[in-house]
């Protein structure tokens, strides 16, 4: 039962401390769109996805409004586009991304995720067309995300992928250079992808999860923020402490909004993701929280253990407050959406190799990173290679979302606007790795794959 003060405290919050539902995502099965003809495939989804999400934004708007809490995102997710799309006799699989943006504008989201591709293992002719048309399907749309992992614990890592996804990479900031190259903001490469991701850019409706389901992510760094001022100096005891206690609160009212989404649209209720998730919004920052903790900028020594600490205790406080916990669940460090990581890329003591180090520990991986636009792909690939090689060994999710930013170079920046932010070109080593990606074939599963 609430009382007087968890009321005062939860307002509190949402008024002061930028608490809010940063998504509630519809994931949805295209498997029964399968057909060889594309076109009749892309009008099958469409269908598919404004039949199911038609009433999703007003649903979520409606519960905003009665309960108070801000919902910042509805979206969409769906079945990876590639095992949709396999059957279809024409390559052209950009049609299917475009029949997904339209669909999306019709049900009024902000975002639909799953022109994707599961490759960790080897690609399949169909995984392969759609990893050739990203670059025109993220240069032809406005609401279309996509992700392909390229790596397991269980597989290792397939570098045949990894190669390509560099050349993608490249090409898809070159048709979208008039924007710094937006369109590899909507494009994620993963190491041990999960299911049941409700956070752009890389959601997808896995094949485990049910014909429709929503997901729910949570986010709350200003709020943990707040909290940790009132433990100024304190040990990490009491540091982790308050950091349970404020994660409990705040996967609380996740639980509640989801399960009043999926009460009202008839659909089960997936997970909540308690991640926190930062906007370029002052006092909204995970940076904040690892100087808060006594670090005086984000990125020097100390940054990694911080922020171990704080994933952590969020998961521990979060997972007694839902009864399904999933997604990613923990803490984001995106350089272009967190104001915090922002100050210290320009300051140079966030780097390229801290972030790496940063990945080892946090929620995901190098995110919303904008480098040199005359970065080779090779680069780029090793870049990915390096953070697979971490989710593979550690048996945790990683991604790298990278923005070679075309015409950009070191101490430029690039703007994106909206929760995409805007962040500093930074700088990579210039030495090649490309006889390394050259060789091809699969770095092979590590020991921990063997548990069975």
């Amino acid at each position: 039962m609430l009382n007087q003060s968890d009321i005062l405290q939860t307002l509190d919050m949402i008024d002061q401390q930028h608490l809010d539902i940063r998504t509630v995502t519809m994931g949805i099965s295209l498997r029964a769109c399968a057909d060889p003809d594309v076109r009749v495939c892309a009008r099958k989804i469409y269908d598919q996805i404004c039949r199911k999400a038609g009433n999703l934004v007003a649903t979520g708007n409606a519960i905003e409004s009665e309960y108070g809490i801000p919902i910042v995102n509805k979206r969409i997710s769906v079945t990876p586009v590639s095992l949709v799309a396999e059957s279809c006799e024409s390559a052209d699989y950009a049609i299917l991304a475009r029949a997904l943006d339209r669909a999306a504008k019709e049900c009024g989201v902000n975002f639909i995720g799953g022109y994707s591709a599961l490759v960790h293992k080897g690609c399949t002719p169909g995984d392969s067309r759609l990893i050739a048309s990203i670059p025109e399907a993220l240069s032809t749309t406005d609401l279309v995300c996509s992700s392909v992992n390229v790596a397991t614990t269980k597989a290792g890592i397939n570098m045949d992928a990894v190669a390509e996804m560099g050349r993608v990479i490249k090409e898809t900031a070159r048709r979208t250079a008039d924007a710094d190259g937006i369109g590899c903001a909507k494009l994620v490469v993963f190491a041990n992808a999960v299911e049941d991701n409700p956070f752009m850019a890389g959601a997808f409706h896995g094949v485990g999860e049910p014909e429709c389901v929503i997901n729910v992510g949570v986010s709350g760094p200003g709020v943990v923020h707040f909290a940790l001022k009132d433990v100024h100096g304190q040990p990490f005891d009491v540091v982790a402490d308050t950091i349970k206690r404020t994660a409990f609160r705040v996967t609380r009212m996740g639980q509640m909004v989801a399960q009043a989404a999926s009460a009202r649209l008839g659909v089960p209720f997936g997970v909540v993701d308690l991640s926190l998730a930062p906007t370029p919004a002052v006092g909204d920052s995970v940076a904040r929280i690892l100087e808060e903790m006594g670090l005086e900028t984000c990125g020097t020594h100390g940054t990694t253990a911080a922020l171990a600490l704080l994933n952590d205790a969020v998961k521990k406080g979060g997972i007694m407050a839902s009864s399904h916990v999933g997604g990613l669940s923990g803490a984001f460090i995106p350089v272009s959406e967190d104001e915090g990581m922002i100050a210290a890329a320009e300051r140079g003591t966030l780097t390229l190799d801290k972030l790496e180090a940063m990945t080892c520990v946090c929620s995901v991986g190098l995110d919303m990173i904008a480098v040199p636009g005359d970065t080779p792909a090779e680069t780029i690939s090793a870049i990915i290679a390096d953070e697979a090689a971490i989710g593979m060994v550690n048996s945790k999710t990683t991604a790298v979302r990278l923005i070679p930013a075309p015409g950009k170079t070191v101490g430029d920046r690039v703007e994106f606007g909206g929760l995409l932010g805007s962040a500093p070109v930074i700088p990579l080593h210039r030495e090649s790795a490309a006889e390394f990606i050259a060789r091809g074939g699969r770095i092979p599963a590590p020991m921990q794959s063997l548990k069975n």
